[in-house]
């Protein structure tokens, strides 16, 4: 079974976790599931950015992205070229190491 590092992340996941995931699953379900209180505020409707992650390793065992997603990504914070919404990407059989931006549309303060 393939596993889901998420780098640590100073307001959401702090000291970073790994789980084992499900493949079939989308990334922010698994997430969610774990208690990594991800956002997603079109309630994975793939209609905002809130659910934006980096893909640090394991970016092409994930399910093609489709126009609309690479549409909502260009609003995106921090957006890189693994960029994904958690909410259309699809863990297949691959580990995969994940980054929470920063930010997201909803989110933003000054430390």
């Amino acid at each position: 079974m393939p596993t889901i590092k998420v780098l640590p992340h100073d307001d959401i996941c702090p000291n970073g976790i790994e789980f084992e995931a499900t493949p079939g699953v989308n990334i922010c379900k698994q997430l969610l599931k774990h208690k990594i209180e991800i956002e997603h505020a079109c309630d994975m409707a793939c209609a905002c950015t809130t659910c934006h992650v980096i893909i640090k390793k394991g970016y092409q065992s994930l399910n093609e992205m489709d126009e609309l997603e690479e549409d909502l990504l260009d609003r995106a914070w921090g957006l890189t070229s693994t960029s994904r919404l958690s909410c259309q990407a699809i863990v297949a059989d691959s580990d995969l190491i994940i980054e929470l931006p920063k930010y997201t549309i909803n989110h933003a303060k000054e430390r």
